[in-house]
């Protein structure tokens, strides 16, 4: 039985993903570090504290504090958010037809709670919205199933009775190593071999419908 949807937040509720390329890549350079696409895809899904510690371990900088680095990044991504933000396409629609179907509704990101506040108000969802887990709770970030296991508690559910939303690969492996249930959702760039996991794929959330649900339900 599922009763609750578990629900990613960068690219697939809200059109992030590029943006935090974009942010890292410049704040980053700043510091003198100077990232690709493809390398700054290395770090899909992970926190932004992961993201950065990672960066400062290999490409190490001078005079700059990590904490700060990690900061300027969310500050930016906020500021983004809340003057330009823009739902995922069917984003708004998957959450009406989860609450349709009676399910409970939680988000589980790698973002900071501030930011994660900050889309919530931006698509007008708080309403809709049972639970909201950040992995910067947690010990590990994804793809530790700890985000997960958490948001399934928040709602009062088993892991075994959610579905989760994701589109990165840590994320896939997050829910799936939590119990859950999961939809992969292609969004911004190739999902790699590592989506092979998911229980369904879609190309966007238009196609997580009521009859998704069901069908996920009975399998």
């Amino acid at each position: 039985m599922i009763r609750a949807c578990v629900f990613d937040m960068d690219g697939v509720l809200i059109d992030t993903e590029p943006v935090w390329r974009r942010v890292e890549r410049d704040v980053l350079a700043r510091v003198g570090v100077e990232l690709t696409d493809d390398q700054l895809r290395e770090t899909w899904g992970k926190r932004i504290e992961e993201v950065v510690d990672h960066w400062y371990r290999t490409r190490s900088w001078d005079g700059v504090r990590p904490r700060a680095v990690q900061r300027e990044i969310i500050r930016e991504m906020v500021q983004h958010v809340r003057e330009r933000g823009i739902p995922m396409p069917g984003a708004l629609e998957a959450i009406a037809a989860a609450r349709e179907a009676g399910l409970s509704v939680a988000i589980a990101s790698s973002s900071s709670r501030e930011l994660i506040d900050a889309v919530v108000d931006r698509l007008g969802i708080a309403e809709l919205v049972d639970g909201v887990c950040t992995a910067d709770d947690e010990v590990l970030g994804k793809p530790d199933p700890g985000v997960y296991q958490s948001a399934a508690r928040l709602v009062g559910v088993e892991p075994g009775d959610c579905v989760a939303v994701e589109d990165s690969p840590a994320g896939v492996r997050s829910a799936m190593a939590a119990g859950m249930r999961c939809v992969a959702v292609r969004s911004h760039g190739p999902l790699s071999d590592d989506i092979s996991g998911a229980d369904v794929v879609l190309d966007t959330l238009l196609e997580f419908t009521p009859e998704l649900i069901d069908r996920l339900r009975a399998a």
